[in-house]
């Protein structure tokens, strides 16, 4: 299940919530009980041993590869 992380507004303290992608965008409430939150973008790290096959050579350009015109 996936697990995010929130921050309270009012004390400050982070914590996490692991809940269904479903429910994702829903609200979360402070351990110590304060409602005013909000959902912290975070990076994901993937470990392994699969293999990378390459189907080209990876797109340039941009923070997103170009796709988006930004770059």
């Amino acid at each position: 299940m996936p697990r995010y992380e929130f921050r309270c507004r009012e004390c400050s303290s982070v914590f996490e919530v692991n809940r269904p992608m479903s429910a994702s965008g829903d609200p979360a409430a402070c351990p110590t009980g304060h409602q005013d939150t909000v959902k912290l973008l975070s990076t994901v790290a993937v470990t392994g041993s699969a293999r990378t096959v390459s189907a080209g050579p990876a797109p340039s350009g941009g923070c997103c590869g170009g796709g988006c015109g930004c770059g």
